[in-house]
């Protein structure tokens, strides 16, 4: 049974938060209450007992500027496993005062007359993929269109003449495809095969960041919010083109900065004021003095909202508010028995800043949302209002899951996307640089061999991102990939060979999916590899591969960021497993010892050793499988086997024992 936008339910425990409505009350032997509010909630009382105080965990900025009515609606975002991208989202700041526009009275919204980085398709295919199709020109009581606010923050381009078109960078990533995302849709389909008397909370709690647009309409409207057909996913709903518009200009910028930082906002719990309407929406950005004429005066009745100076848009604590994700516990039986900190990327970067100098903080968006180095205007229309300003936000939104944004290039003309294919090149050439460039890095500090053909080395890897690597869902996993070869090349030992199906030579999930690669501080044989990874159990203690039958984990180790202190960090992102009494795991960096018999082997001799990265596991994928007949499930099947599953090299490193 769906729940309706005007439900609320308050049953005691927290396992309750995640049933639907009937089952909610024939499981708690309660019945469900309902009230006069557009919020729907499957949440008991918070988990810190104090609904989240915005002054325990707060953010990087402050959160008392924005404007707004002090009536709002709890448009609770979150999602089950927000793949996006590896660090994979960030928020859509930079804009001034959220969305300037000037001068287009008259113009025909929903055509595409020609204008740059406005509502047009993309370019066309340019023979790597997709052709892309036109942005949506959607309106609602509360959002517009992705394609609204290109029209005017399209065509755009800085000092130094780059083109720096919002929605031409914004297409092609994990953001602007999260409601489009094949694997996403398949593991919504998978968890709700598999927790039936789930289904509604499922929907509601991924609809929140996947679909937030659609998800808060429906809460305010007071109706269903429904992914699977004939939900959101289903084009004759009326709210699929807002659904499918994923993580838009008008869900970001209208996110306000109550609780943002806290306990209260996690899962996708932000908040959007509802009861305004146009031209008073605001649409919240980073400058403290947006001109608000061009979109009050020629431009209200068509953009609805008002540029305002929000702090908050800048702040890592709006990332937070879905890159903290927490899932129910479902037991052996069906009960929901706890909930399960699924991910944790702020929660990680915030322990990680709070032990860094000053001067070497970095906040989500500095990373992931750069700043041009050249003055831009932020509106392509406006004309003397709207003038080039330094600190200009590019949305990129990089993040690590090349993986997704080549099955969206492969197969985008069925999925609709609107980026072409030289957009999804751009986007993945620039993933691949961060990946390889700014994530870790690989050394062989020390190397030797003995006269009895003893080869030892030391391999250490440093992380140099701001949280965990990898981040986000259970489903991605680095490796060391370690060989020594002879003079003529000949590989003498091998440790973590890739293999073309995606799987790894000697790990053990992939040969068992009942075992996990443990930690190692030091391998001696080829079937010991380094897996960089979470691995989670459910409550019989057995390892699990589906989100609601997590319940911890057994194994943590994915590499520290400079700063975290493994003693002191929260038991949400704390070291799990083996590597919590490895000496050599610290924030920061890893370093595994290699100690290889190799007697008889002649000098020279090459130790190679790359840090590999797949984005969603072979293993996870085969999980998938398991719930096959269902036609979301299958087609992510089709579309598996028919990619190319060369992982990811992210840094490397090679010595000469001589």
């Amino acid at each position: 049974m769906s729940v309706m936008g005007g439900v609320r339910q308050r049953i005691a425990g927290r396992g309750a938060r995640w049933l639907g409505t009937a089952a909610l009350a024939a499981l708690a032997g309660a019945p469900v209450l309902g009230c006069a509010t557009a919020e729907v909630s499957y949440w008991g009382e918070d988990p810190g007992g104090d609904g989240g105080d915005a002054g325990d965990r707060g953010g990087d900025s402050a959160r008392d500027d924005a404007d707004g009515s002090d009536s709002v609606e709890a448009t609770d975002r979150g999602g089950l496993d927000g793949m996006d991208g590896g660090m994979d989202r960030g928020e859509s700041d930079g804009m001034d005062g959220g969305m300037d526009r000037g001068g287009m009275d008259g113009m025909d919204r929903g055509g595409t007359d020609g204008m740059d980085g406005g509502m047009d398709g993309a370019d066309g295919d340019d023979g790597t993929g997709t052709t892309g199709v036109a942005l949506t020109a959607f309106e609602t009581d509360d959002f517009s269109g992705s394609g609204v606010c290109a029209s005017c923050h399209g065509g755009l381009a800085d000092g130094a003449g780059r083109d720096v078109s919002i929605d031409k960078d914004w297409r092609a990533t994990s953001m602007a495809n999260a409601a489009k995302d094949p694997i996403w849709q398949a593991k919504v389909a998978s968890e709700t095969r598999r927790a039936p008397a789930l289904a509604a909370g499922i929907a509601e709690t991924c609809a929140r960041c996947h679909t937030g647009m659609a998800r808060s309409q429906a809460l305010a409207d007071g109706s269903d919010v429904e992914l699977l057909e004939p939900g959101f996913f289903d084009p004759a709903h009326p709210l699929h083109e807002a659904a499918m518009d994923g993580v838009s200009c008008a869900l970001c910028h209208q996110i306000r900065p109550d609780g943002l930082g806290t306990a209260a906002a996690e899962t996708g719990r932000y908040v959007i004021d509802t009861t305004t309407t146009p031209p008073s929406r605001p649409a919240f950005g980073p400058y403290t003095d947006p001109w608000t004429g061009s979109m009050r005066m020629g431009m209200a009745p068509e953009s609805g909202f008002t540029p305002t100076h929000g702090s908050q848009i800048a702040d890592s604590a709006l990332c937070g508010s879905c890159h903290t994700v927490r899932t129910p516990v479902v037991d052996g039986g069906g009960s929901v028995v706890g909930e399960f900190p699924e991910q944790a990327t702020y929660l990680e970067w915030r322990h990680a800043d709070a032990g860094l100098p000053v001067a070497d903080r970095r906040t989500c968006s500095a990373c992931h949302l750069p700043a041009d180095e050249s003055p831009a205007a932020i509106a392509s229309r406006g004309g003397r209002w709207v003038a080039a300003r330094s600190g200009f936000a590019e949305h990129h939104l990089v993040g690590g899951n090349t993986f997704l944004l080549e099955l969206l290039r492969t197969h985008g003309d069925e999925l609709g996307v609107t980026a072409d294919g030289s957009h999804f090149a751009t986007a993945i050439a620039r993933t691949g640089e961060q990946l390889a460039g700014e994530t870790a890095t690989v050394s062989i500090p020390a190397a030797g061999i003995d006269a009895r053909g003893l080869v030892t080395a030391a391999i250490r890897v440093e992380n140099r991102t701001g949280h965990k690597f990898p981040t986000g869902v259970p489903a991605r996993r680095a490796w060391l990939h370690v060989t020594i070869r002879n003079a003529a090349g000949a590989v003498l030992f091998e440790s973590g060979a890739p293999r073309d199906d995606g799987t790894i030579e000697g790990e053990a999930a992939d040969a068992d999916a009942a075992r996990f690669e443990p930690h190692h501080d030091a391998i001696t044989a080829e079937d010991q590899v380094q897996v960089y990874e979470s691995v989670m159990v459910d409550t019989d203690g057995d390892v699990t591969r589906t989100w609601l039958r997590g319940a911890s984990y057994v194994k943590d180790n994915r590499l520290l960021p400079a700063g975290f202190e493994p003693d002191t960090a929260e038991p949400d992102v704390a070291v799990q497993g083996d590597a919590s009494t490895d000496p050599d795991f610290a924030g920061g960096s890893d370093e595994v010892h290699y100690s290889v018999s190799l007697p008889g082997a002649a000098a020279p001799l090459t130790i190679s050793a790359e840090l590999l990265y797949q984005a969603f596991a072979w293993r996870y994928a085969e999980d998938l499988r398991d719930a096959s007949g269902e036609p979301l499930i299958d087609r992510f099947g089709a579309f598996w086997d028919a990619a190319d599953h060369t992982p990811t090299l992210v840094g490397a490193a090679e010595t000469v024992l001589p």
